[in-house]
């Protein structure tokens, strides 16, 4: 009789060990276990991130942190952590959570256009990924790189072709660069390749040139036609003239830092530089800007025509006149000056 009511007290004994170990259980690993009221929320973990690290990330939206600690042991995540992107819905268990930013990074849409230089363009890209603007630019000026690739200091952003692209938040300075190489490489395809070879110029010289025709125009019905004009230009030797490698020029120069040139003057055309295309015949040594792909589409795509000028259309702005011949060009450009004029534009 005693030994039965010993058995039975052990029996009892397991049985409340039992719940306690259940409601644990439930409590560590299936009651929902976030404090937000958004339907989800991200988390950001670093590349060698500790467990405190994403602790402190967590506190703020769970319920009890405790209570995650003792699963996140049990279930040895607190010695494996994964960087990346991860998201935490409203209602999850400790256990979703876990198993989330364990195993669930998620991509980022990252995009980037119209960044004029290298060092905006890291700038940029930096606010999207783990990867700083100064690891980036340094990847992105690497001179062993851009020599393996065909590139030089003057053609490196021709490379970056802006865009939409999928990318891991924890994507390295030297992982972007890689990405960006095989989407240049993808876009300059045989039948693109082809194009320029036919009108005689390299991937970074039609990149060029597309710059310029960006820079002159941002619509791309006029894009062309635009195109078409340089590449006439080029054809006869005659200098490209276009104000916007003027204005490149100019910014080089200290006198012209933080300023904004809305006039382009005769004494812009006198800067002693290579991108000065009114006293150098032929491309500049590289980029003056980003341009759309829809500029480089442009150049591989050009409007044939006669026409060798152009200048801004004072009665639709943001387009241009066209003219074959000097006599009609002059026409259409003291219009367009007068216009500045009237509109208190000198510089």
């Amino acid at each position: 009789m005693y030994f039965k009511k010993i058995l039975a007290g052990i029996a009892i004994l397991g049985l409340v060990a039992a719940a306690f170990f259940a409601n644990f259980v439930y409590k560590a690993m299936m009651r929902p276990n976030t404090a937000f009221n958004n339907d989800v929320a991200y988390i950001y973990i670093p590349t060698n991130a500790s467990y405190e690290e994403v602790r402190n990330q967590l506190e703020p939206l769970l319920d009890d942190i405790d209570s995650f600690d003792a699963l996140a042991e049990r279930k040895k995540y607190t010695g494996n952590i994964k960087a990346g992107r991860f998201e935490i819905k409203k209602g999850m268990s400790n256990n979703d959570i876990i198993n989330s930013i364990r195993s669930n990074n998620l991509p980022i849409k990252l995009s980037f256009n119209n960044q004029e230089t290298l060092e905006k363009l890291a700038g940029r890209v930096a606010t999207q990924i783990e990867a700083d603007s100064l690891s980036l630019l340094e990847v992105m000026n690497d001179e062993n790189f851009l020599a393996e690739n065909n590139f030089s200091e003057a053609t490196a952003l021709g490379m970056y072709l802006p865009n939409s692209y999928e990318f891991f938040w924890n994507t390295s300075d030297e992982g972007f660069r890689e990405r960006m190489l095989k989407e240049y490489n993808r876009f300059w395809n045989e039948s693109r390749i082809k194009k320029a070879e036919e009108l005689g110029l390299t991937p970074n010289q039609v990149i060029t040139l597309a710059s310029i025709v960006h820079e002159e125009s941002k619509q791309p019905s006029e894009q062309p036609r635009i195109a078409g004009v340089y590449l006439n230009r080029l054809r006869i030797g005659m200098p490209l003239q276009a104000d916007p490698t003027l204005k490149f020029a100019a910014y080089q120069l200290p006198q012209y830092k933080n300023t904004v040139i809305k006039r382009v003057l005769n004494v812009h055309k006198d800067i002693d530089s290579p991108y000065n295309t009114y006293k150098n015949r032929g491309l500049p040594p590289g980029l003056i800007s980003m341009p759309d792909i829809s500029a480089i589409n442009a150049v591989l795509n050009y409007e044939k025509h006669k026409y060798l000028y152009f200048a801004a259309d004072a009665q639709r702005l943001g387009f241009h006149k066209f003219a074959k011949t000097l006599a009609q060009h002059n026409v259409n450009a003291r219009e367009y000056q007068r216009y500045l004029s009237s509109q208190g534009i000198n510089n």
